[in-house]
């Protein structure tokens, strides 16, 4: 079967939000240019991750000879995005996920391919997940103030979740909190 690629060359907006409370959230990519707009929702670890490798390409970009790319040390103001998700459609869950430097273009990309169902055969053995093409693929390319941008939106939306409790590390809930001190 032939790989749908999603491509977003220059996204108008490319950002990481929530849907839902702390502790409850759903965490999606979003990505717009003109009216298209595609989400894939992800897991809290993955934006976290994203958001850190961003930052180390982008660190190490600007520690080439006469910074080449023009990597912003900090975010743009003019980049600053802030604003909720667009209405959030779903379009897959974001199982792998790659990041890469297109130096023809200056551009970070970043590809999200879905989780795919690992069927068992008769034996009851999981087939070999690699043996699968991809059915779709997002593929979202952006420039190096914008990557800055989102990797810092990314970093603030992961820590607004639940806050953590000083004793026992757990997060602690709206609804209350139990510490479960450890045991000695």
């Amino acid at each position: 079967m032939p790989t749908t690629v999603h491509d977003f060359d220059w996204p108008d907006r490319v950002v990481v939000g929530t849907v839902g409370v702390p502790g409850q959230r759903t965490f999606y990519l979003q990505v717009r240019t003109g009216k298209q707009i595609f989400s894939i929702a992800m897991e809290k670890l993955q934006a976290a991750q994203l958001a850190e490798k961003i930052d180390e390409i982008l660190d190490q970009l600007m520690t080439v000879d006469g910074n080449p790319f023009h990597v912003p040390a900090n975010t743009p103001l003019e980049l600053v995005d802030n604003d909720d998700l667009d209405a959030v459609e779903e379009q897959f869950r974001a199982g792998v996920m790659s990041l890469g430097w297109d130096p023809t273009t200056s551009q970070v990309v970043i590809e999200a391919y879905p989780i795919e169902e690992v069927d068992e055969d008769e034996d009851g053995l999981l087939e070999d997940p690699d043996d699968a093409d991809a059915s779709e693929v997002l593929r979202v390319r952006m420039p190096v103030g914008t990557a800055r941008a989102f990797a810092k939106r990314t970093r603030e939306v992961v820590g607004a979740g639940r806050p953590i409790c000083v004793i026992c590390g757990e997060p602690i809930d709206a609804d209350g909190h139990t510490c479960a001190l450890p045991e000695n």
